[in-house]
């Protein structure tokens, strides 16, 4: 689950962001800013949204007593969040095939639903880490809007949006050309400064609004190799940046952002929800993960190689040259 997070979040999350940078998209470049996010998404729109779904159905199949808790606790924002990525998807397939003024709308609808959802997903994620939502004897004890509406919760969805919108701006700089990949490094070299501010807002938050995951963090021996790589990999991206070496940097922006996952998920602590459910509770029966291991195992087999074909087909430069 946690290397399924990972992934999503270097790939899916680059997704959403681009669609931040469609919706600011300004200036004489304007229309090419725009055009540069659809070729960047049109080949994979959909096909980086598979680790979401295998982080849910591993959940659903081996965690369930995690799953129903949370699908509980945190239903409003998780079904927003479907929703809005419902809406990014068919907008995106009828701005492709409309025409006229249609295509404005339905190109509002993509970016504002790729706007919202990163921020409903970071709410989840500051929920499960804040300790505000409770459950005792295995029923959900806090109310329906316990944990994701708190100040920190919020934060933490405005730090993941910023998150997005940096790998997205990097990957975008390094597969654009000319003044537009100009325009995206420029973006990339904010984000990379305004992630790294709501990084340390979030952290000082965590010390009143999330305390345990705070002290996992602060003083954990696990977390704090972690949080130093983190930077490191956040300065180098920023070096290289800075310095136009745009293919390295998509690489670092991308370890940065996954080392920001696994760092959070250390933090936790073995739990699914602070401070209530923990791994070991939440563990399915014994008969379960055999069959769900092997199901896994043959998954793989189909699933790692398809996407690294199509990864190779339409992202390697050979590819962008046959589609253009």
């Amino acid at each position: 689950m946690g290397l399924g997070l990972s992934v999503y979040a270097v790939t899916g999350g680059a997704d959403l962001g681009a669609g931040l940078w469609s919706l600011l998209a300004r200036g004489p470049r304007k229309a090419a800013q725009r055009k540069a996010v659809q070729d960047a998404i049109a080949p994979i729109w959909e096909a980086n949204h598979v680790w979401l779904i295998f982080v849910i159905v591993v959940m659903f199949s081996a965690f369930s007593r995690a799953f129903a808790i949370i699908s509980i606790a945190l239903h409003v924002p998780i079904a927003l969040a479907l929703l809005g990525i419902v809406l990014r998807g068919a907008a995106y397939t009828f701005n492709a095939y409309g025409v006229g003024d249609e295509r404005v709308g339905w190109e509002r609808v993509f970016a504002w639903a790729s706007l919202v959802t990163p921020v409903l997903l970071g709410t989840v994620v500051g929920a499960v880490s804040s300790g505000d939502i409770r459950v005792v004897e295995g029923e959900v004890t806090t109310g329906y809007f316990a944990g994701w509406t708190s100040p920190f919760a919020l934060c933490v969805g405005a730090f993941s949006l910023a998150l997005f919108a940096l790998l997205s701006s990097v990957y975008l700089a390094a597969e654009s050309e000319g003044d537009v990949a100009e325009d995206f490094r420029r973006r990339a070299l904010w984000m990379e400064g305004i992630a790294g501010a709501l990084a340390l807002v979030t952290f000082l938050m965590a010390r009143g609004h999330a305390p345990g995951l705070f002290d996992n963090l602060a003083r954990s021996p696990f977390t704090w190799p972690i949080q130093i790589a983190t930077a490191v990999a956040a300065l180098a991206a920023t070096a290289l940046l800075w310095t136009r070496r745009l293919g390295w940097a998509r690489y670092l922006a991308a370890v940065q952002v996954g080392l920001v996952v696994v760092g959070w998920g250390l933090a936790m602590r073995g739990h699914f929800v602070l401070p209530d459910v923990t791994l070991a509770e939440a563990s399915p029966n014994p008969e379960v993960m055999p069959a769900l291991c092997l199901a896994l195992g043959i998954g793989s087999l189909l699933l790692v190689p398809a996407l690294v074909y199509l990864y190779r087909v339409f992202k390697s430069s050979s590819g962008r040259a046959r589609r253009s």
